[in-house]
């Protein structure tokens, strides 16, 4: 006996599955022109930005390159790669280009400017910090880049550098606009290549300082997204900080102060580790712990900020992280630039592993 009902929900089911098959091929059309809209509007960014650029270049004045304010490890991996970029793609004389920075970073700026501006020859440590938390705070929505020049802290810093009324600024959020999508995934690698130039850093000399030793590994571990604070941690650092100095003399790059919300490890009563906060200032911080890591056998570091610069000077370098998330794409990044320079060795360690057998 025909079961009516039965044959009725089969021909709804088999219709159904018609329909949407039909509705899949228009799903995936719209998506590919949404696809295809966004990264028209992504490379049209970067068309801007490269005539904004060529507009700075034409203008013939001097061009003030800053102000930095964001972290040191977006600084020595991206902007000073762009800025070598820029100077030479538009064909700015290093005469022309004053760097306005902070912690005597001067030296990682050699070949590109001929000037530099510290800012802390023009405002204190406490002013600097203040000034920039409150620019996160309200111009970044708590985050450390630049995404927008002309905020109150840059008019501020501006202010303080040039008493030019209207001053040539090639300001780093340029720079921030142009990666960010790579960043994030959206636009190929081969963006960033192609707005950066990667090369031998310049070895800054070998500090002038009382009882540095002949030879030394060089090691900084900071807390942050990559090395959460805790007892945990701060055994298994300082476990690793004792068995390098077991064989070889360590220089801890502590510097006795915070600009934000890293803050160093410190490894106080350990044979063999030499701390370098009494050789520091805050407007020699970030040049003295360069050129310390230029003259180390090794440097160990929390992965970022100096680790990506330390193997472009020549020294090898192993950077340690517990949580990779925020990483992946900076770690590519390094590595591949590393290669393209001819750089020093660069190696990982994940310090979860790292506790599993010990």
């Amino acid at each position: 006996m025909v079961n009516t009902a039965a044959i009725i929900g089969n021909l709804a089911r088999k219709t159904a599955r018609r329909l949407l098959s039909l509705h899949k091929p228009l799903v995936r059309r719209t998506r590919r022109r949404a696809r295809a809209k966004q990264h028209a509007a992504m490379a049209l960014t970067v068309t801007e930005i490269e005539q904004e650029l060529g507009r700075i270049a034409a203008r013939r004045a001097p061009v003030i390159a800053g102000p930095w304010l964001a972290e040191v490890g977006y600084e020595v991996l991206y902007w000073i790669p762009f800025l070598r970029w820029v100077q030479h793609r538009y064909r700015i004389a290093p005469q022309r280009l004053v760097i306005v920075s902070r912690g005597g970073i001067e030296p990682l700026y050699a070949g590109i400017a001929e000037q530099y501006i510290d800012l802390f020859d023009h405002m204190s440590p406490t002013e600097f910090a203040a000034g920039g938390e409150a620019r996160q705070r309200v111009e970044e929505g708590g985050g450390r880049k630049q995404s927008a020049a002309g905020g109150a802290f840059d008019r501020q810093v501006l202010r303080a550098v040039t008493d030019q009324a209207d001053p040539v600024v090639l300001h780093p959020s340029l720079m921030f606009r142009l990666f960010r999508e790579v960043w994030q995934g959206n636009l190929p690698l081969d963006t960033l290549w192609r707005h950066t130039t990667y090369g031998g850093t310049p070895r800054p000399p070998r500090p002038a300082v009382a009882g540095l030793p002949e030879r030394y590994v060089a090691v900084k571990f900071y807390s942050g997204t990559a090395l959460r604070r805790s007892t945990q941690t701060c055994d298994a650092l300082r476990g690793l900080v004792a068995a390098v100095a077991r064989s070889t003399p360590v220089v801890v790059l502590d510097t006795g102060v915070a600009f934000d919300d890293h803050s160093d490890y410190t490894f106080a009563g350990l044979p063999g580790v030499i701390s370098a906060c009494a050789w520091m200032t805050p407007r020699n911080n970030l040049g003295l712990q360069a050129s310390l890591i230029a003259h180390a056998d090794r440097f160990i570091s929390t992965c970022g900020g100096l680790a990506w610069v330390a193997p472009l000077m020549g020294t090898p370098t192993t950077a340690v992280y517990e949580d990779d998330r925020l990483l992946t794409q900076h770690l590519l990044i390094a590595r591949q630039a590393g290669r393209r320079a001819g750089a020093a060795e660069f190696g990982t360690l994940d310090l979860r592993e790292y506790l599993r057998f010990v």
